[in-house]
């Protein structure tokens, strides 16, 4: 195939090759060289974007693969292999952020062997290592099919279902445990993030911001590799997350009410500025526009709504890690270039990955078993005819 330099990928590799550049320096300089983070702010944009949002955004992967699977929607399943591999990808990107983020990454497969169950991180850990060899089994089909391996295909089709629910299950454990991991710091927190229902409203977010995800990455390759976007399957989608992120919007704040924070949403400070820009341009806006069937019937009215829910979901974890333990002016953290490029060149990467899987392996244009049904009794009806045709003219 030949290769074609386009602006776009001009644009990536220019991005991870400094962020290459600033990969190095961190591991050959360490953490208080590269990095702006310190023991006011141990956690930054690593954990924040790479760690926090990454594993949200993939969250699209365990919610469209039970839909098809468990619940037998079986009109989902032309999205459902790219929404694994949207999945697959974040996950692995998520792991490569940690790496750059851990002060001893060598150090990483402790987790395996020295278990300290009371920990969270523990289960985290355990989680995403174990969801991350799920999805790698639930993509490999793709793989199989592509180098014609019938014998491990048949092995992993026929356990795909109890793959599919065990994804599910370690999937919400981890999405949940993240907002866990700050139940420990209520004295550090702003009210208007920290909340004993965190774990619950992280669940609630993911599954918005993956179903936002499995739109945003439909409409971007259809663009890049000219197929058709499937709006009726999108459309559905999007009635479901009118659904999320009412309820999110409604726990939200009736747990505001509840905690008594609801006061803070009106003083005049940093923190009531960035939580007003992710709850109006990240929820209500997008909710108010899915509430339309104009819209939700409208490519480019689902793309939009899409980016702003996605939008929203970076803005609720950076500000839930960052914003809200930032005590405007006398103490706050902005990233080091560092720290910026190590993460928009693991983005690039993953944009540059996706296209080039999607290019070369059946990712696209997989038929449900409907549509394939349907095929077959044309093809015979076909035949029929043709037969008939031959009889008559004898």
């Amino acid at each position: 195939m030949k290769f074609k330099l386009t602006f776009w990928k001009t644009v990536a590799f220019a991005i991870m090759g400094i962020g290459l550049v600033a990969l190095v320096q961190r591991y050959a300089l360490g953490l208080g060289a590269t990095t702006n983070l310190a023991d006011t702010f141990p956690w930054g944009l690593w954990i924040g974007f790479d760690i926090l949002v990454g594993v949200g955004l993939a969250a699209g992967g365990f919610t469209i693969a039970a839909t098809v699977y468990v619940f037998n929607i079986e009109r989902f399943r032309p999205i459902l292999r790219p929404t694994i591999l949207t999945a697959f990808l974040g996950y692995l990107l998520v792991i490569a952020g940690l790496m750059a983020d851990l002060g001893r990454p060598w150090a990483i497969w402790h987790a395996m062997i020295m278990w300290n169950t009371h920990s969270v991180m523990f289960e985290v850990a355990w989680c995403v290592m174990l969801y991350t060899t799920v999805l790698a089994l639930e993509f490999s089909p793709v793989i199989f099919e592509r180098f014609n391996l019938e014998k491990p295909l048949k092995i992993v089709k026929a356990i795909t279902i109890p793959l599919v629910i065990t994804g599910v299950i370690l999937s919400t454990l981890h999405q949940s445990s993240l907002g866990s991991l700050f139940l420990i710091i209520p004295g550090r927190m702003h009210p208007l993030w920290y909340s004993n229902i965190i774990p619950f409203l992280f669940i609630i977010s993911c599954v918005g911001a993956g179903l936002a995800m499995t739109i945003f990455e439909s409409f971007l390759s259809s663009r890049a590799f000219g197929r058709e976007v499937e709006l009726p399957l999108l459309s559905e989608l999007a009635k479901v997350l009118v659904v999320v992120l009412a309820l999110f919007f409604t726990v939200r704040f009736q747990d505001l009410m509840n905690r008594d924070a609801l006061k803070y949403v009106f003083e005049p400070t940093y923190q009531s500025g960035m939580f007003a820009l992710e709850i109006i341009l990240g929820v209500i806006l997008p909710l108010t526009l899915l509430l339309f069937t104009k819209v939700r019937n409208s490519k480019r009215g689902l793309f939009y709504a899409a980016v702003f829910v996605l939008f929203g979901f970076v803005a609720n974890r950076l500000n839930t890690a960052i914003t809200s333990m930032e005590q405007w002016p006398t103490r706050t953290y902005i990233p080091s270039w560092q720290e910026l490029f190590i993460t928009l060149g693991l983005a690039a990467f993953g944009f540059v990955a996706f296209a080039y899987i999607a290019k070369n392996f059946k990712v696209f244009g997989e038929k449900s078993h409907h549509e394939v049904e349907e095929q077959a009794e044309v093809a015979e009806s076909s035949h029929r005819s043709r037969a008939l045709r031959a009889v008559v003219a004898k």
